[in-house]
């Protein structure tokens, strides 16, 4: 019997030796370094924020200018001229926007006045959107399928390597769970590798408690989505003044953390020759421009907490509704013996 086994044991050994097809190559870590001296050095596309090859994230809540940033990045590459007092090296680039959340007549709106004195986008800066007569094609299960397809084949169409995705629900609708985050960021990481590409993803937060510091765990999907993109940063609201914004430094892998919570940069969106921009406005602590909860807004929320506790809503739900931690809850209905 043993020797039964272990002849089928060495015959298992022999096949593995033999077949060449391993998802693992393996080399020391030397020779891995010889490999690695002949490809570029990575460039910055928007300063320490997103580099090229880099899978980035953008992240925050709604109205707060995600799309009006992006938008200016792109046209930023796509020129060669730098924006927010931050670096670009590289030269005017191709650059492909997938818009799927303005219309065209929005879109034109933002870039003139009044429907009139249009700016004008250099010819590098491609702008696609869902086209309303497109048909369905059997050989894809899904939309989804199609989707990843079309934008594939984008790439090669045009040539392009870098991409700004506006925004991620739209290539999948529920990333805010890890079984269908995963495939989407592997199939971005798939492109990414295959065609050497830079992307930029656009993704919403949920409701967010503005008193305290944006992290890595307001990212809807946070950490699925955070553990498999290069680079993050995120915009947050000013409670300084109307209009303003701050950008910050999340996550990165090319350089040292630069924008951090004691050195945001401060941007007032406003219209420049036709032009919706984040106009550079300095660098600040982040904690000068939270909102400080006052003892009728404590006392609000606190009572917000309650009913909804008392109709029978689980403490994360009403964390996720009122933008506030779940240990925030419980220490709350705790004081009120709940």
């Amino acid at each position: 019997m043993n020797d039964n086994l272990d002849d089928f044991k060495d015959e298992i050994k022999k096949e593995l030796a033999s077949d060449s097809n391993s998802i693992f190559e393996i080399k020391s870590a030397n020779q891995f370094i010889e490999i690695a001296k002949n490809r570029p050095i990575p460039r910055m596309l928007f300063g320490e924020f997103w580099f090229e090859g880099e899978i980035c994230i953008l992240f925050a809540d709604t109205n707060l200018g995600k799309s009006i940033l992006a938008v200016q990045i792109a046209n930023s590459i796509s020129t060669g001229i730098s924006t927010c007092g931050l670096k670009l090296e590289c030269p005017p680039t191709p650059i492909i926007y997938f818009d799927f959340e303005l219309s065209d007549k929005q879109f034109e709106n933002r870039y003139s006045e009044n429907f009139a004195n249009h700016f004008s986008f250099s010819p590098n800066f491609l702008r696609a959107e869902i086209n309303p007569d497109y048909f369905e094609d059997k050989r894809f299960k899904t939309f989804e399928e199609f989707l990843f397809y079309s934008l594939e084949k984008s790439i090669i169409d045009f040539g392009v390597k870098v991409l700004i995705v506006d925004n991620i629900t739209y290539l999948k609708s529920d990333n805010e769970k890890a079984k269908d985050a995963l495939p989407l960021m592997k199939f971005l990481k798939d492109l990414k590798n295959k065609y050497v590409l830079s992307i930029l993803v656009l993704a919403h937060t949920p409701k967010i408690d503005t008193c305290k510091p944006i992290t890595k765990n307001h990212l809807s999907g946070s950490k699925m989505l955070m553990n498999f993109c290069d680079s993050s940063f995120a915009i947050g609201e000013s409670h300084q003044e109307i209009g303003l914004r701050y950008i910050k430094q999340i996550k990165q892998r090319n350089c040292e953390q630069i924008y951090d919570s004691e050195n945001i940069i401060v941007c007032r969106i406003e219209k420049v020759n036709s032009f919706l921009q984040f106009s550079f406005n300095g660098y600040d602590s982040e904690n000068e421009h939270l909102k400080t909860l006052s003892v009728g807004d404590a006392n609000e929320r606190n009572s917000k907490i309650l009913e909804l506790f008392e109709s029978g809503i689980s403490k994360s739900e009403i964390g996720r509704q009122l933008g506030i931690s779940e240990g925030t809850v419980r220490i709350i209905l705790k004081k009120n013996n709940l």
